[in-house]
């Protein structure tokens, strides 16, 4: 199955906010669960067009069917130095495992890299998302630390994991040449 990113519209609510209230889901991502009324995700989306400078917020769809299946963020970005927050959910269960998050990793980290200039993405991680944590080393993100007992999910606290990846980093790992470079 291939993919392709756009930038989420109004129209991704309904499925965004089926997503945000399966507690499944949400079990595999560092917020805590929450019900979610389909109201807080319109003025959520409202602060998004309002915050575009800084957060890019996409959509991941199936190329032949157009159908969403996930989103897909760079949050706080850093203009100056150059780093941002990444994070993804892969909300269309039927789509887990079928590596999805791969490759709309790989596209939002060449946005990232090679149109915006960005030198560093960082995540954090559950833990006990070892699915995720493998799809980032394997993508080639280094662990940089853990926070402690950071997050309460499902009755007790449990620790994140900080990764992160630099441009020379995913460079070497591709064998892409910047094409900035002589």
């Amino acid at each position: 199955m291939t993919i392709y990113l756009r930038e989420i519209q109004r129209s991704d609510l309904t499925d965004i906010n089926r997503w945000r209230n399966d507690k499944s889901l949400v079990d595999f991502l560092g917020a805590p669960f929450r019900f979610i009324d389909k109201e807080i995700d319109e003025k959520w989306f409202d602060n998004y067009l309002s915050s575009r400078t800084n957060n890019i917020r996409l959509a991941i769809c199936e190329t032949s069917s157009n159908k969403l299946l996930g989103a897909i963020y760079l949050l706080q970005i850093d203009w100056l130095n150059r780093s941002c927050e990444y994070a993804i959910q892969i909300g269309e269960t039927s789509s887990h495992g079928r590596g999805i998050g791969f490759q709309a990793t790989m596209k939002i980290l060449e946005h990232a890299f090679y149109d915006l200039n960005i030198n560093r993405v960082f995540l954090t991680v559950l833990e006990s998302n070892e699915r995720a944590i493998r799809l980032y080393r394997k993508i080639g993100f280094i662990e940089e630390g853990k926070c402690r007992k950071a997050v309460f999910k499902n009755g007790r606290y449990t620790d994140l994991v900080q990764m992160s990846i630099l441009l020379d980093e995913f460079n070497a790992a591709y064998a892409v040449i910047d094409a900035k470079s002589p």
